[in-house]
């Protein structure tokens, strides 16, 4: 499992240096990133310019390492293992982490087939926010996004190479899942899943920012 993932992560990192060349006049533009700790990375800063391949490559990396992507692996693996889900991986430790090493794999797999594919027809995986909308609309927002993506030239279309990775990733986990996660089934359920996990991210995202500055502002009073 653990040479599963250091064979991940190193496809996380050959796939945005393969494109980095065709971008690299963009590079020499770009704005500089943001300085949120959870965040940074993942959103898309307005007016619209197109992802530079240094930045595909901090949103591949932040996506797959950064603190959410990282605390939804211990949730899910602690969930996982509460209800020993599969049974194969048992109710313990070592089951925990196996089950944390499967979901890191696929994420990290999923990201780097999002990013290389993205690469080729300009799909930018990044996340738009709507700071100062209404509520609705920026639930709606999230909603969108989760199949929709920002191209090249501005607009907005259906997410190819997110799906193309959301499928890839889960059919390819087959090969190491435990059996009893392998029939078509659960592998369809899994897309489902990958696709309302990228859901709630998006959520997250979109509110997190006005979340934490009203925490801190409310800190800032109390002191």
């Amino acid at each position: 499992m653990w040479k599963l993932i250091v064979c991940s992560l190193v496809l996380l990192f050959m796939i945005p240096i393969r494109i980095k060349a065709q971008n690299a006049s963009a590079d020499a533009q770009e704005e500089n990133p943001a300085r949120h700790l959870v965040t940074n990375g993942l959103i898309i800063k307005k007016p619209y310019r197109p992802i530079s391949a240094r930045q595909r490559t901090q949103w591949e990396l932040r996506a797959t390492l950064g603190p959410e992507s990282l605390f939804a692996g211990v949730l899910s693996a602690g969930m996982g293992t509460a209800l020993n889900r599969p049974t194969e991986d048992g109710p313990s430790w070592g089951g925990f982490g196996q089950r944390y090493g499967v979901r890191l794999t696929g994420v990290a797999i999923g990201n780097g087939i999002e990013a290389g594919f993205g690469a080729i027809w300009g799909e930018d995986p990044r996340y738009e926010r709507l700071p100062g909308q209404p509520f609705g609309s920026r639930v709606r927002n999230a909603i969108k996004l989760t199949f929709t993506a920002r191209y090249s030239d501005g607009h907005l279309g259906p997410a190819y190479a997110r799906f193309v990775a959301d499928a890839g990733n889960n059919v390819l986990s087959d090969m190491w899942r435990p059996r009893s996660e392998t029939n078509p089934a659960d592998t369809l359920l899994r897309m489902v899943s990958g696709l309302l996990g990228r859901m709630a991210g998006n959520t997250f995202v979109e509110f997190w920012p006005d979340v934490r500055k009203h925490v801190l502002h409310s800190a800032d009073e109390e002191e």
